[in-house]
Protein backbone atom coordinates (compact mmCIF):
# COMPACT_ATOMS: atom_id res chain seq x y z
CA UNK A 1 0.00 0.00 0.00
CA UNK A 2 1.05 3.72 -0.44
CA UNK A 3 3.40 4.67 2.51
CA UNK A 4 1.77 8.06 3.11
CA UNK A 5 -0.74 7.96 5.80
CA UNK A 6 -4.05 7.77 3.92
CA UNK A 7 -7.27 8.06 6.06
CA UNK A 8 -11.19 8.40 5.25
CA UNK A 9 -14.45 9.28 6.73
CA UNK A 10 -17.68 6.98 5.09
CA UNK A 11 -20.36 8.20 5.99
CA UNK A 12 -24.07 6.35 4.73
CA UNK A 13 -26.39 8.78 2.66
CA UNK A 14 -29.18 7.45 4.89
CA UNK A 15 -29.60 10.47 7.06
CA UNK A 16 -27.84 13.68 8.09
CA UNK A 17 -24.57 13.52 10.40
CA UNK A 18 -25.16 13.59 14.47
CA UNK A 19 -22.87 13.73 16.74
CA UNK A 20 -21.68 9.97 16.67
CA UNK A 21 -21.25 10.41 13.20
CA UNK A 22 -19.33 13.81 14.19
CA UNK A 23 -17.19 12.06 16.55
CA UNK A 24 -15.71 9.66 13.90
CA UNK A 25 -15.53 12.48 11.55
CA UNK A 26 -13.26 14.63 13.73
CA UNK A 27 -10.98 11.74 15.11
CA UNK A 28 -10.26 10.73 11.70
CA UNK A 29 -10.05 13.55 10.52
CA UNK A 30 -7.23 14.80 13.36
CA UNK A 31 -5.27 10.90 12.73
CA UNK A 32 -4.95 12.13 10.04
CA UNK A 33 -3.76 15.66 9.87
CA UNK A 34 -1.55 15.10 12.96
CA UNK A 35 0.61 12.45 10.98
CA UNK A 36 0.74 14.85 7.68
CA UNK A 37 -1.72 12.57 6.06
CA UNK A 38 -4.44 12.89 3.15
CA UNK A 39 -7.96 12.88 4.41
CA UNK A 40 -10.48 11.03 2.03
CA UNK A 41 -14.03 11.12 2.42
CA UNK A 42 -16.49 8.18 0.74
CA UNK A 43 -20.48 7.86 1.07
CA UNK A 44 -20.99 4.52 1.10
CA UNK A 45 -24.19 4.62 -0.80
CA UNK A 46 -24.13 1.16 -1.94
CA UNK A 47 -27.26 -0.05 -0.50
CA UNK A 48 -29.21 2.53 -2.91
CA UNK A 49 -32.14 1.59 -1.30
CA UNK A 50 -31.91 2.93 2.13
CA UNK A 51 -29.88 6.64 0.78
CA UNK A 52 -32.01 9.60 0.67
CA UNK A 53 -31.44 12.01 -2.39
CA UNK A 54 -29.66 15.24 -1.21
CA UNK A 55 -28.25 13.75 1.97
CA UNK A 56 -25.15 13.04 0.50
CA UNK A 57 -24.70 17.38 -0.17
CA UNK A 58 -25.98 18.18 3.74
CA UNK A 59 -23.32 15.85 4.78
CA UNK A 60 -20.70 17.34 3.05
CA UNK A 61 -21.91 20.89 4.48
CA UNK A 62 -21.89 19.38 7.82
CA UNK A 63 -18.50 18.80 7.03
CA UNK A 64 -17.63 22.39 5.47
CA UNK A 65 -18.75 23.76 8.35
CA UNK A 66 -16.82 22.19 10.94
CA UNK A 67 -13.10 23.12 9.19
CA UNK A 68 -13.27 19.54 8.02
CA UNK A 69 -11.97 19.66 4.35
CA UNK A 70 -11.07 16.96 2.73
CA UNK A 71 -8.25 15.89 0.26
CA UNK A 72 -9.16 14.52 -3.61
CA UNK A 73 -12.76 13.52 -5.15
CA UNK A 74 -15.34 12.36 -2.94
CA UNK A 75 -15.67 8.78 -4.16
CA UNK A 76 -19.44 7.29 -4.28
CA UNK A 77 -19.78 3.49 -4.13
CA UNK A 78 -22.99 3.93 -6.34
CA UNK A 79 -20.80 4.96 -8.99
CA UNK A 80 -18.45 1.94 -8.88
CA UNK A 81 -20.64 -0.72 -10.25
CA UNK A 82 -18.58 -1.51 -12.66
CA UNK A 83 -15.13 -1.63 -11.28
CA UNK A 84 -16.88 -4.02 -8.35
CA UNK A 85 -18.25 -6.56 -11.28
CA UNK A 86 -15.10 -6.78 -12.76
CA UNK A 87 -13.34 -8.17 -9.74
CA UNK A 88 -15.90 -10.59 -9.25
CA UNK A 89 -15.94 -12.14 -12.13
CA UNK A 90 -12.06 -12.81 -11.68
CA UNK A 91 -12.85 -14.41 -8.69
CA UNK A 92 -15.67 -16.27 -9.68
CA UNK A 93 -13.54 -17.71 -13.03
CA UNK A 94 -10.37 -18.57 -11.08
CA UNK A 95 -12.94 -20.52 -8.81
CA UNK A 96 -12.06 -18.26 -5.57
CA UNK A 97 -15.69 -17.22 -5.20
CA UNK A 98 -19.27 -19.30 -6.24
CA UNK A 99 -22.89 -19.06 -6.61
CA UNK A 100 -24.82 -19.65 -3.57
CA UNK A 101 -28.61 -20.38 -3.66
CA UNK A 102 -28.76 -21.21 -0.05
CA UNK A 103 -31.71 -19.23 1.30
CA UNK A 104 -32.22 -17.56 4.68
CA UNK A 105 -33.89 -20.32 5.72
CA UNK A 106 -31.93 -23.05 4.64
CA UNK A 107 -29.16 -21.01 6.70
CA UNK A 108 -30.95 -21.06 10.11
CA UNK A 109 -31.38 -24.77 9.84
CA UNK A 110 -27.85 -25.54 9.00
CA UNK A 111 -27.86 -23.67 12.91
CA UNK A 112 -27.56 -19.99 11.65
CA UNK A 113 -24.28 -20.50 10.44
CA UNK A 114 -23.48 -21.28 6.54
CA UNK A 115 -21.48 -24.63 6.30
CA UNK A 116 -20.40 -24.12 2.75
CA UNK A 117 -23.21 -26.24 1.32
CA UNK A 118 -22.77 -24.65 -2.38
CA UNK A 119 -18.94 -24.11 -2.41
CA UNK A 120 -18.25 -27.06 -4.66
CA UNK A 121 -21.96 -26.94 -5.78
CA UNK A 122 -21.14 -26.33 -9.32
CA UNK A 123 -17.49 -26.43 -9.77
CA UNK A 124 -17.08 -27.88 -13.44
CA UNK A 125 -20.93 -27.55 -14.07
CA UNK A 126 -22.09 -25.74 -17.55
CA UNK A 127 -25.66 -25.50 -15.44
CA UNK A 128 -24.93 -22.35 -13.14
CA UNK A 129 -28.07 -20.59 -11.42
CA UNK A 130 -29.50 -17.59 -12.64
CA UNK A 131 -28.34 -13.66 -10.72
CA UNK A 132 -31.76 -13.45 -9.45
CA UNK A 133 -31.78 -16.44 -7.77
CA UNK A 134 -28.58 -16.52 -6.38
CA UNK A 135 -25.62 -14.78 -4.19
CA UNK A 136 -21.83 -14.86 -4.65
CA UNK A 137 -19.92 -16.30 -1.88
CA UNK A 138 -16.15 -15.58 -1.15
CA UNK A 139 -14.22 -18.79 -0.04
CA UNK A 140 -12.36 -17.91 2.97
CA UNK A 141 -9.46 -19.92 3.61
CA UNK A 142 -7.39 -17.86 5.63
CA UNK A 143 -7.48 -17.81 9.70
CA UNK A 144 -9.35 -15.02 11.44
CA UNK A 145 -7.39 -14.19 14.32
CA UNK A 146 -6.53 -11.30 17.03
CA UNK A 147 -5.32 -7.83 15.83
CA UNK A 148 -3.55 -4.76 17.08
CA UNK A 149 -6.63 -1.82 17.41
CA UNK A 150 -4.37 1.49 17.54
CA UNK A 151 -6.41 2.82 19.90
CA UNK A 152 -7.69 0.24 22.03
CA UNK A 153 -5.11 -2.40 22.13
CA UNK A 154 -5.00 -5.63 21.48
CA UNK A 155 -8.57 -7.21 20.26
CA UNK A 156 -8.80 -11.10 21.35
CA UNK A 157 -11.18 -13.29 19.56
CA UNK A 158 -14.09 -14.77 22.17
CA UNK A 159 -16.85 -17.54 21.31
CA UNK A 160 -19.84 -17.31 21.72
CA UNK A 161 -21.56 -14.30 19.72
CA UNK A 162 -23.19 -13.31 16.93
CA UNK A 163 -21.57 -11.65 14.44
CA UNK A 164 -23.71 -9.01 14.52
CA UNK A 165 -23.48 -8.29 18.65
CA UNK A 166 -22.58 -5.05 19.30
CA UNK A 167 -20.09 -4.40 22.51
CA UNK A 168 -23.09 -2.54 24.71
CA UNK A 169 -21.94 -4.50 28.16
CA UNK A 170 -18.66 -4.04 27.93
CA UNK A 171 -16.47 -1.61 29.06
CA UNK A 172 -14.43 -2.38 26.44
CA UNK A 173 -14.17 -2.37 23.06
CA UNK A 174 -14.14 -5.97 22.32
CA UNK A 175 -13.43 -8.99 22.49
CA UNK A 176 -14.91 -9.67 19.05
CA UNK A 177 -17.63 -11.95 17.94
CA UNK A 178 -16.53 -15.10 16.20
CA UNK A 179 -19.24 -17.25 15.92
CA UNK A 180 -19.76 -16.44 12.48
CA UNK A 181 -16.32 -16.45 11.13
CA UNK A 182 -15.68 -19.55 9.67
CA UNK A 183 -18.42 -19.22 7.09
CA UNK A 184 -17.68 -18.13 3.44
CA UNK A 185 -18.82 -13.96 3.58
CA UNK A 186 -21.16 -12.82 0.77
CA UNK A 187 -19.53 -10.55 -2.05
CA UNK A 188 -23.40 -10.03 -3.80
CA UNK A 189 -26.35 -10.57 -2.40
CA UNK A 190 -29.01 -12.61 -3.78
CA UNK A 191 -30.96 -9.14 -4.40
CA UNK A 192 -27.94 -8.13 -6.73
CA UNK A 193 -26.42 -5.50 -4.13
CA UNK A 194 -22.92 -6.01 -3.46
CA UNK A 195 -21.95 -6.56 0.18
CA UNK A 196 -20.43 -3.66 2.38
CA UNK A 197 -17.43 -6.32 3.13
CA UNK A 198 -16.24 -6.55 -0.50
CA UNK A 199 -16.98 -2.80 -1.41
CA UNK A 200 -15.14 -1.59 1.79
CA UNK A 201 -12.10 -3.66 1.16
CA UNK A 202 -12.29 -2.64 -3.03
CA UNK A 203 -12.71 0.78 -2.33
CA UNK A 204 -10.17 1.06 0.50
CA UNK A 205 -7.64 -0.97 -1.70
CA UNK A 206 -8.54 1.64 -4.35
CA UNK A 207 -8.02 4.94 -2.68
CA UNK A 208 -4.84 3.44 -1.01
CA UNK A 209 -6.54 4.70 2.58
CA UNK A 210 -3.95 2.57 5.02
CA UNK A 211 -5.40 3.92 8.37
CA UNK A 212 -9.16 3.49 9.28
CA UNK A 213 -10.38 5.38 12.57
CA UNK A 214 -14.14 4.93 13.37
CA UNK A 215 -16.64 3.09 16.06
CA UNK A 216 -16.48 0.75 17.96
CA UNK A 217 -19.65 -0.76 16.84
CA UNK A 218 -17.94 -1.91 13.35
CA UNK A 219 -15.26 -3.95 15.17
CA UNK A 220 -16.91 -7.16 15.39
CA UNK A 221 -16.53 -7.04 11.13
CA UNK A 222 -13.16 -5.85 11.49
CA UNK A 223 -11.71 -9.68 11.44
CA UNK A 224 -13.84 -10.23 8.91
CA UNK A 225 -12.46 -7.19 6.69
CA UNK A 226 -8.93 -8.54 7.48
CA UNK A 227 -9.31 -11.89 6.02
CA UNK A 228 -10.76 -10.24 2.10
CA UNK A 229 -8.01 -8.47 2.37
CA UNK A 230 -5.62 -11.57 3.05
CA UNK A 231 -7.91 -13.66 0.90
CA UNK A 232 -7.90 -10.77 -2.49
CA UNK A 233 -3.91 -10.92 -2.11
CA UNK A 234 -4.25 -6.96 -0.16
CA UNK A 235 -2.88 -5.73 3.05
CA UNK A 236 -4.81 -4.47 5.52
CA UNK A 237 -5.36 -0.65 7.01
CA UNK A 238 -3.98 -0.18 10.35
CA UNK A 239 -7.69 0.20 12.64
CA UNK A 240 -8.35 2.22 15.23
CA UNK A 241 -11.93 2.29 17.25
CA UNK A 242 -13.54 5.14 18.96
CA UNK A 243 -16.21 4.94 21.75
CA UNK A 244 -19.94 5.39 20.09
CA UNK A 245 -21.81 7.99 21.50
CA UNK A 246 -25.60 6.21 23.44
CA UNK A 247 -28.26 7.49 25.11
CA UNK A 248 -28.57 4.34 26.95
CA UNK A 249 -26.54 1.32 27.58
CA UNK A 250 -26.08 -0.73 24.12
CA UNK A 251 -28.45 1.96 22.21
CA UNK A 252 -26.18 3.97 20.19
CA UNK A 253 -26.87 7.09 18.76
CA UNK A 254 -28.08 6.49 14.89
CA UNK A 255 -30.74 7.71 12.45
CA UNK A 256 -33.00 4.84 13.63
CA UNK A 257 -33.74 6.28 16.83
CA UNK A 258 -34.06 9.95 15.52
CA UNK A 259 -30.21 11.39 16.66
CA UNK A 260 -30.74 15.15 16.29
CA UNK A 261 -28.40 16.15 13.79
CA UNK A 262 -25.51 18.44 14.21
CA UNK A 263 -25.99 22.07 14.32
CA UNK A 264 -23.93 23.75 11.59
CA UNK A 265 -24.23 27.09 13.17
CA UNK A 266 -21.91 26.50 16.06
CA UNK A 267 -19.04 24.06 14.71
CA UNK A 268 -16.76 25.59 17.87
CA UNK A 269 -18.98 24.29 20.45
CA UNK A 270 -19.31 20.81 18.56
CA UNK A 271 -15.59 20.49 18.47
CA UNK A 272 -14.86 21.16 22.02
CA UNK A 273 -17.69 18.83 22.63
CA UNK A 274 -16.11 15.67 20.36
CA UNK A 275 -12.75 16.27 22.07
CA UNK A 276 -14.05 16.61 25.49
CA UNK A 277 -16.29 13.36 24.45
CA UNK A 278 -13.15 11.65 23.44
CA UNK A 279 -11.35 11.87 27.02
CA UNK A 280 -9.22 14.75 26.37
CA UNK A 281 -8.58 17.95 28.67
CA UNK A 282 -9.38 20.72 25.84
CA UNK A 283 -9.68 24.33 26.41
CA UNK A 284 -13.42 26.10 26.45
CA UNK A 285 -14.97 26.83 23.12
CA UNK A 286 -15.19 30.59 24.02
CA UNK A 287 -10.99 30.11 23.70
CA UNK A 288 -11.10 29.86 19.76
CA UNK A 289 -12.36 32.57 17.33
CA UNK A 290 -13.00 30.58 14.45
CA UNK A 291 -12.97 26.81 12.99
CA UNK A 292 -9.53 27.13 12.00
CA UNK A 293 -8.01 27.52 15.73
CA UNK A 294 -9.72 25.12 17.06
CA UNK A 295 -8.83 22.52 14.98
CA UNK A 296 -4.96 23.24 14.89
CA UNK A 297 -4.96 23.57 19.00
CA UNK A 298 -7.32 19.68 18.41
CA UNK A 299 -4.26 18.35 15.63
CA UNK A 300 -1.53 19.07 18.00
CA UNK A 301 -3.35 18.06 20.89
CA UNK A 302 -4.23 14.52 19.24
CA UNK A 303 -3.12 11.18 20.46
CA UNK A 304 -4.41 8.01 19.98
CA UNK A 305 -3.52 7.14 23.75
CA UNK A 306 -5.65 10.01 25.46
CA UNK A 307 -8.59 8.31 23.70
CA UNK A 308 -10.52 6.98 26.22
CA UNK A 309 -10.41 3.02 26.40
CA UNK A 310 -14.22 1.98 26.59
CA UNK A 311 -16.97 0.93 24.13
CA UNK A 312 -19.35 3.66 24.34
CA UNK A 313 -20.35 6.70 26.40
CA UNK A 314 -23.64 7.23 27.36
CA UNK A 315 -24.48 11.10 26.20
CA UNK A 316 -27.25 13.53 27.83
CA UNK A 317 -30.52 12.11 26.22
CA UNK A 318 -31.71 15.81 25.90
CA UNK A 319 -30.36 15.37 22.15
CA UNK A 320 -31.80 18.88 21.44
CA UNK A 321 -30.34 20.65 23.89
CA UNK A 322 -27.15 18.29 24.02
CA UNK A 323 -26.03 18.96 20.39
CA UNK A 324 -27.96 22.13 19.06
CA UNK A 325 -27.01 24.77 21.35
CA UNK A 326 -23.28 26.30 22.45
CA UNK A 327 -21.96 25.00 25.51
Amino acid sequence: MHNRYVGRFAPSPSGQLHFGSLVTAVASYLDAKSHNGKWLVRMEDIDEPRCIAGVDKDILRTLEAHGLLWDDEVLYQSQQHARYQIVLNELIAKERAYYCTCTRKQIKAMGGVYNGHCRNKYVGSSLLPSNDDSAVRLKLDVPLDAFIDVIMGEVKPHAGLSLNHQQSNTSECGPFADALHAEDVVLKRRDGLFSYNLVVVLDDVFQQVNHVIRGCDLIDVTPLQRAVYQSLGFTSPEYGHLPVAAVAPGRKLSKQNRAAPVNNSIPIDNIVRVMHFLGFSFPDAATFNNVESVLNEAISMWSRKKVVKTAEIIVPQHESTYYNEPL
